[in-house]
């Protein structure tokens, strides 16, 4: 794919978020903690909550703190309830975004997205507006020093996946949901540990966006990745190389 895909334009972004690591960590146990109250507290009869781990270790999170947040769902602390909430919208440009959230104040959350949206560029949608132009799918990241594209390309599909997408950002690696646990499984002793490693909806088409909608694009995502409640963001916009470098100035 030509230029930069919106997965690579938030990884880009992502190099200079790092410091927030205590927020990131705090959105990873919050996925655990709601894995593994929905299944088994047992990573191994638990496909949401293997992939949950798996999100935490490439993420380099301490095991301790993974541990710790299992066992309390296994004593019976009930302290901490999320419901799980998917929100679709319309972002600069006529791009379609979906938000996923885990919230203990659905209004609260709500509330935050819309207004997001509206101050850029934007609209909330109702559920299922935009969701029918993604696929459900395991996406897996690692950067370019893990090898060749070729060489990736050889591993990939020997580990069951279904597609990976490699330039200059690095190696995006697809496979269906149910295949997650065994693809990364199987990768992080090919590859290593991912840079990062999640389910997500990815889009089946993508949009360019000039430099205006691209930057208010960036301002939009920033805006919902620092909210506490969104776990996940998917859309389907494509910025060219030159853009981007603009707006990394």
């Amino acid at each position: 794919m030509a230029g930069h895909s919106q997965f690579s334009n938030i990884m880009y972004r992502k190099g200079a978020q790092d410091k927030k690591r205590a927020k990131i960590f705090a959105k990873l146990i919050r996925e655990v903690t709601v894995a593994a109250k929905t299944g088994m507290p047992d990573p191994d009869a638990n496909p949401r909550l293997r992939s949950a781990i798996i999100a935490c270790r490439a993420a380099n999170m301490p095991k301790d703190n993974i541990d710790r947040a299992i066992k309390k769902v296994a004593g019976g602390d009930e302290s901490e309830n999320y419901d799980e909430v998917r929100y679709e919208g319309y972002g600069p440009g006529g791009t379609a975004i979906i938000i996923e959230a885990l919230t203990d104040n659905r209004n609260r959350t709500a509330s935050d997205v819309r207004t997001a949206f509206a101050k850029n560029g934007g609209n909330l949608a109702e559920t299922g507006a935009v969701s029918f132009m993604f696929d459900r799918m395991g996406s897996i990241h690692y950067p370019p020093e893990v090898g060749s594209a070729e060489d990736v390309f050889e591993i990939v599909f020997e580990a069951g996946a279904e597609d990976v997408e490699s330039n200059e950002v690095g190696h995006d690696i697809y496979c269906q949901p149910d295949d997650f646990h065994k693809v990364s499984e199987a990768l992080s002793i090919s590859l290593g540990v991912p840079e990062y490693a999640q389910l997500i909806w990815r889009p089946q088409n993508t949009i360019e966006v000039d430099e205006k909608a691209a930057g208010t694009m960036m301002l939009l995502l920033e805006t919902l990745e620092d909210n506490d409640d969104v776990q996940r963001i998917s859309a389907n916009f494509e910025i060219s190389d030159e853009i981007m470098a603009k707006l990394s100035i």
